[in-house]
């Protein structure tokens, strides 16, 4: 039997932080804001995300957190430096498919988030069938070191949290 309130205090942050954005308590704004508390977290329970290990799973998480956000930082100026420098040096884009071992839908989806996010790269297509995803590259220079480096700072991290 499912629970009509499967996250109760993420409901309740939810709440709360649509109140305190709209700077208000109004009776309509709390029916609203009530309204969508309760669908957050039903909308969580079908996403079906990781029991346990919540400590363990929590630093894994902030690890990854930062590798991403250096690594956004790190592509920013890259595209920067190709944008402002177009033929300083040869540069190729491409494709690549990519076998992933992960195959959680959270984990695909933060990996789909990471991917698009870092500027330069974007999710193209994913095979389920096959579990490969086809990424663009703006600068592809060595595609097996690239592979290499994707998958030990983020697939890694990824299946430490979500499996």
């Amino acid at each position: 039997m499912k629970r009509w309130l499967p996250y109760p205090t993420l409901s309740l942050a939810l709440l709360a932080m649509w109140l305190l954005l709209n700077e208000s308590a109004a009776p309509a704004q709390l029916l609203l804001g009530t309204m969508l508390a309760l669908a957050g977290g039903r909308l969580l329970a079908q996403l079906q995300p990781p029991l346990g290990r919540a400590r363990r799973r929590a630093w894994a998480a902030a690890v990854l957190g930062w590798l991403v956000l250096a690594d956004i930082v790190r592509s920013n100026l890259a595209v920067a430096r190709i944008a402002f420098h177009p033929g300083s040096r040869g540069r190729v884009a491409g494709f690549l498919a990519m076998a992933l071992d992960v195959r959680h839908p959270g984990a695909l989806a933060v990996l789909a988030c990471i991917i698009t996010a870092t500027p330069g790269t974007s999710w193209a297509r994913y095979d389920a069938a096959r579990n490969v995803v086809t990424i663009h590259v703006l600068d592809l220079i060595d595609e097996q070191a690239w592979i290499r480096q994707f998958k030990e700072r983020y697939e890694q991290r990824l299946k430490e949290i979500f499996e």
